[in-house]
């Protein structure tokens, strides 16, 4: 029989830099290990340590859960390659940084499982269009 699913949290983590207070915030309430969580935390982002991942916590009646770990962000892997600290707030008049169209479809390779396509090409046009609302010049 399955198992019935009490909630999903939704959690953001800097890989290898879990802060407990954080996550005992988010899943305190529902009464599980924490140090069990962050244990199988550690060990399922230990490959992108430094990187902010996002983490579905499905947690079950009986108290058992398990982890869904995505890719990071295209907002900060766009920051990353364009080597700046934030997005413009005036996108469209101030230009904080730029990337090549390589990196936009290395950024849509690494995006692809969690976007809602699996044609490359339109990956690789969601992520322009992320970078553009960020101020992000996109050459050719």
């Amino acid at each position: 029989m399955a198992k019935k699913i009490k909630t999903i949290v939704k959690i953001q983590i800097t890989a290898g830099q879990i802060e407990t207070p954080k996550i005992g915030q988010a899943l305190g309430p529902h009464g599980l290990n924490l140090q069990q969580v962050i244990q199988q935390i550690n060990e399922a982002t230990k490959d992108k340590h430094g990187d902010v991942v996002p983490i579905d916590v499905t947690i079950y009646e009986d108290r058992t859960f398990s982890l869904k770990v995505k890719t990071p962000p295209a907002s900060y892997l766009l920051k990353k390659a364009a080597g700046i600290e934030k997005g413009s707030g005036e996108a469209k008049k101030t230009k904080v940084g730029k990337v090549t169209k390589a990196q936009v479809r290395q950024i849509a390779e690494k995006k692809l499982e969690d976007l809602n396509t699996k044609d490359l090409e339109q990956a690789t046009k969601t992520i322009e269009g992320t970078a553009r609302q960020m101020g992000i010049e996109v050459e050719k």
